[in-house]
């Protein structure tokens, strides 16, 4: 296996070579999301677990909106989730209009330990 197999980021774009890498998680963190229909959810995502089409609703927590914008500028910004891209992706989408996400990183860049994906 070569080094290049193992690296989970793509190289460093010149325009953020100073700047410090900040691994965001997604869950409980950007935002909060339930298989339950929630009151006035920011959006939902349609998500197919076993050939069955679930609706997801999200909820955004308080502030992420500007808390995207002003670390875009300062830091070369990564999302790292245990969940599944097909989720995960159209989630990070909805919150990410100004490619403040360097690289997206899903369950199938983690660890499946002791009955837990770890990242």
């Amino acid at each position: 296996m070569q080094l290049s197999d193992k690296l989970l980021l793509p190289p460093l774009r010149p325009c953020d070579g100073d700047k410090k890498c900040l691994i965001i998680d997604l869950d409980e963190t950007l935002v909060h999301s339930s298989f339950k229909p929630v009151k006035n959810p920011d959006f939902i995502i349609p998500v197919e677990i076993d050939n069955v089409i679930h609706q997801v609703y999200v909820l955004k927590r308080p502030y992420v909106d500007e808390f995207l914008e002003r670390i875009g500028d300062k830091f070369e910004c990564v999302l790292f989730t245990a969940s599944l891209a097909k989720y995960a992706d159209p989630v990070a989408d909805f919150l990410d209009k100004r490619g403040v996400f360097r690289a997206r990183l899903f369950r199938e860049s983690c660890v499946f330990h002791k009955g837990n994906y770890v990242k």
